[in-house]
């Protein structure tokens, strides 16, 4: 573990916009220096076109990209590196399960079990894919905490399921789902398990094999690295049977004018010229996860966490989303204030150069669950500190007397 990798004065944002106080890591994190060296290292010296060339500079931009997979496998736990798909990011990750095994294995009368509280991109994949094939859409729905248990989830399963969908971490109440124990309930019914690791991967160790997940996606984006990168993580025996997602160059063995064969996992789903530079970065980007270590990772944000919440749970009219407890927030504080528009909100945390998020957070069908229309959310990552919170906070005091309340 290195202390001195959580300081700010390793993001370059933050020697640019030095007073600002950025609070929406749960959209997307700044880049540290080393990121964006070893991104600009691949465009400088190494970039080509991969896979194909046998020239030298194609030779090391292939050897960059399949590294960064590698790096990736071990990341996450993967058994190999076939099971790991590159992408743009999650929303295209989950989209490719939904295209290609869906359209693959889902028929008339088959049933999608979709958790109520999926951000839009692990929802409407499998909204097209229902109507597509007569297929019934249904949701799991969980407490006003967030919380799902063992047992909604087994009386929601039916004989006809064939598919679950969840996030591990969900980008509004911030509560960790027991993945594991869902993916035993699962395959006991004979379900697969589609997992949205978005905010999960960056802020918790996430071994796929432990998990026994049959998929799972998340972004580099949200996670120190490049926007453009993301993954898809499959077991190897789902992805082989899967036709491919996009067709083109790359991802083929051989043509005729009749057909093709296609190329061996995972480049049979990797159509095109690829994001090397993004890939690279993201390998980079999981070596700074890896040399700060998330035994100091989640120590930091759940103090930071825990200061927030004790803090917002003091100030009147100020309402928590999800949990009473701040442990079962992990970095993500969703919030509304009596009588004030979480637009507006935002707004006044603006003015004091606060970076946070306001709206649905593409999680429209829960916010409808939960009866509110929208909210407020400020989201935590590892280089946040407690001047941070405390500029958070007392400008969450001002709001209302801004807005022209007496209190």
């Amino acid at each position: 573990m290195n202390e001195g990798l959580l300081s700010k004065a390793n993001f370059p944002v933050f020697e640019v916009y030095k007073d600002l106080v950025y609070l929406d890591n749960s959209a997307t994190q700044q880049k540290p220096k080393k990121v964006l060296e070893r991104a600009e290292k691949y465009y400088r010296e190494e970039n080509a076109n991969p896979l194909r060339g046998l020239y030298d500079l194609s030779v090391k931009a292939t050897d960059a990209y399949e590294n960064a997979r590698i790096t990736v496998q071990k990341f996450i736990g993967a058994k190999s590196n076939k099971e790991i798909v590159f992408t743009r990011n999650a929303t295209e990750s989950l989209n490719l399960v939904a295209y290609s095994w869906g359209r693959a294995n889902i028929g008339e009368g088959d049933e999608i079990l979709v958790a109520i509280s999926e951000h839009h991109s692990d929802l409407l994949p499998w909204q097209l894919l229902a109507k597509e094939k007569g297929a019934v859409l249904k949701y799991l729905d969980c407490g006003s905490d967030g919380e799902y248990t063992a047992e909604s989830l087994k009386n929601a399963l039916t004989p006809r399921t064939r598919i679950f969908a969840i996030a591990q971490i969900s980008n509004v109440f911030g509560r960790v789902n027991p993945i594991k124990e869902f993916a035993e309930i699962c395959h006991a019914n004979g379900t697969l398990i589609v997992c949205d690791g978005a905010q999960s991967v960056p802020h918790i160790p996430v071994d796929v094999q432990d998990l026994g997940v049959d998929f799972l996606s998340f972004s580099g984006h949200k996670m120190l690295a490049p926007m453009g990168i993301g993954v898809l993580y499959g077991r190897e025996e789902l992805l082989d049977k899967m036709p491919p997602f996009l067709s083109g160059g790359e991802m083929i063995e051989y043509v005729t004018r009749e057909g093709a064969t296609y190329a061996e996992l995972p480049h049979k789903f990797e159509a095109g010229t690829v994001n090397v530079g993004g890939a690279v970065g993201l390998a980079a980007a999981i070596d700074y996860i890896n040399d700060l270590g998330f035994e100091l990772i989640e120590k930091r944000e759940n103090e930071l966490t825990d200061l927030a919440f004790n803090e917002m749970k003091q100030i009147p009219h100020v309402n928590i989303i999800g949990a009473d407890n701040a442990a079962d927030h992990h970095g993500i504080l969703t919030f509304t204030i009596d009588g004030v528009h979480p637009h507006d909100i935002a707004a006044v945390f603006d003015s004091e150069n606060i970076a946070i998020r306001a709206g649905h957070h593409c999680a429209q069908p829960l916010h409808q669950h939960l009866g509110v229309q929208s909210t407020a959310r400020m989201s935590l990552a590892f280089y946040n500190d407690e001047q941070d919170i405390r500029r958070f906070t007392d400008t969450l005091k001002t709001v209302r007397r801004r807005m022209g309340y007496d209190e």
